[in-house]
């Protein structure tokens, strides 16, 4: 592979039609695999990978594509916006009680990993040493997008899901910085010097993120827009603005719109679930566009001298590495050690390592095309070896035979001229809210239960009516009680019609 040339012509409408035929054919058909990827438990950026690698010069498409530069900007692009969209859907309460034990991994975690793995592609493979270590960097990042395709239908504990789902946000900042300064032209850098730096960047990007969402939600909170399709524009464009202020301030652009979006989702924003949908969309969009044009980039017939190499290379960084950077980072918080294997393995690798191994490419590091097959291999192999076992070793660990979260997962409309909202819900299995009569849910004054669906027929409830189950209740609420009616109802899904009396508020 080398470096794209420029067009020789420019693009006609002609061009144009035919390119917008290729790539909606390519999204209907991303879809479509999206449902065969569950069923088999394989994380579907697989399968984006492999639709790119069909188009591309080896497979039936035919296309020749070898910009490695445009795929490094562009995947840059669909990260901040598949991060922007992960940090949405972060709950707060969920992952706060992680959050110190998600830090380390973030860091000493990174560390470790980077360390042992250079060490195995120096010693077992016979890469250079700056090879071994841009390499080290480059896999050690955690892709939670790959991770909760598989486990999303498995409950797991709080810590788990909120240490894996905080510690993949966190670590792409500080493994970019490492990729980078590996990359460059000269002597690399001192340790304490990388340090330093990395501390600095992630400190800017910390307080510009932070920054910017709270006065993103402030804002969103006290200026009423005219439409409620403008609230979903507004909120992804405050998100990439926190990226683009901390890259621009030489802060961590990464950190910055993760935590710009986390605070923004967390915040009660006015059409959230319009704003949540929207983002979720754009965010599927950002990742089958990038894992496909992943996919172009790569040439199938230059791998075969680089699989064993990523083989050796895989099995250093999953059954050394991850594990020993798991034990270091989280026996000083006293997490299980069932907890600790399932986390050891639940390392997926996704698009940003070989996003991130594109950086040598443009760098002109020697034999990065080299570096970018052995890291494609390595991702392609383990995710396929480990995506369908996590399911299997939850299970065995007893991590997953739990019921399933009880928690409401209530949607608010703002109904501006009411001054009110609207709440909605279903009951989940698990829930304690099976069995409560309507009047024993003791709402605040101002808020009542105004519509239920039930085995797809509505009706409108008695005080007497008894709640099962599936139940889908709609809620109306005043303004003043809104969040008083949201938590005295996590309250009764979490300790029955008792909750309050028993000291169970639903806040926690």
């Amino acid at each position: 592979m080398r470096a794209g040339q420029g067009r020789e012509r420019p693009l006609t409408v002609h061009d144009l039609n035919q390119l917008l035929l290729v790539c909606s054919l390519v999204l209907l058909v991303a879809v479509a695999a999206v449902r065969i990827s569950s069923r088999s438990g394989l994380p579907s950026l697989l399968v984006y990978l492999g639709i790119g690698t069909l188009m591309g010069q080896d497979g039936i498409g035919g296309i020749r594509f070898d910009d490695a530069e445009l795929t490094q900007v562009i995947g840059y692009a669909a990260l901040v916006v598949i991060l922007a969209e992960g940090g949405l859907g972060t709950k707060w309460k969920e992952i706060k009680p992680a959050l110190p034990a998600a830090t380390a991994l973030a860091l000493a975690g990174i560390g470790i990993s980077v360390g042992v793995t250079a060490a195995g592609a120096h010693y077992l493979v016979g890469l250079d040493w700056r090879q071994s270590l841009i390499i080290g960097a480059v896999v050690s990042s955690t892709d939670a997008a790959a991770v909760f395709s598989v486990l999303r239908r498995i409950p797991l504990p709080a810590r788990v899901t909120g240490t894996l789902e905080a510690e993949s946000g966190f670590n792409d900042a500080p493994v970019v910085i490492l990729v980078v300064a590996f990359s460059q032209s000269g002597p690399m850098e001192h340790w304490y010097a990388l340090v330093g730096e990395i501390t600095l960047e992630l400190a800017i990007g910390a307080a510009i993120g932070i920054a910017v969402g709270w006065l993103g939600s402030w804002g969103l909170r006290h200026v009423a827009l005219p439409a409620s399709g403008l609230y979903p524009i507004a909120v992804m464009a405050i998100a990439v603005a926190a990226y683009a202020a901390g890259a621009m301030a030489h802060g961590s652009g990464f950190l910055a719109v993760y935590l710009a979006s986390m605070v923004m989702g967390n915040a009660k924003l006015p059409h959230w679930p319009a704003t949540r949908g929207f983002a979720d969309g754009v965010g599927w969009i950002a990742q089958i566009g990038m894992f496909v044009l992943l996919g172009l980039l790569v040439t199938p017939h230059e791998l075969g001298d680089d699989i064993l190499p990523a083989l050796v290379i895989g099995l250093v960084l999953t059954m050394v590495a991850r594990p020993l950077s798991i034990v270091a980072c989280l026996v000083p918080f006293r997490v299980p050690w069932r907890e600790q294997a399932l986390m050891s393995w639940a390392g997926l690798r996704g698009a940003v390592p070989i996003i991130l191994a594109t950086i040598p490419m443009v760098g002109g590091v020697p034999d990065s095309e080299r570096i970018f097959n052995i890291v494609f291999v390595l991702v392609v192999v383990y995710t396929l070896v480990q995506g369908p076992t996590l399911p299997w070793l939850a299970r065995k660990l007893h991590l997953g035979d739990g019921p399933a979260p009880s928690d409401l997962g209530i949607e608010s409309a703002p109904l501006e001229q009411l001054r009110g909202h609207l709440l909605s819900f279903a009951i989940p299995n698990g829930s304690k809210m099976h069995g409560v009569e309507i009047n024993e849910l003791r709402l605040p004054a101002g808020a009542a239960v105004t519509l239920i669906v039930r085995d797809k027929e509505s009706f409108v409830p008695l005080p007497t009516t008894v709640l099962r189950r599936g139940d889908e209740l709609l809620v109306v609420a005043t303004d003043p009680v809104r969040d008083a009616a949201e938590n005295r109802l996590r309250a009764v899904a979490a300790g029955g019609k008792l909750a309050g009396w028993l000291g169970t508020n639903g806040t926690s």
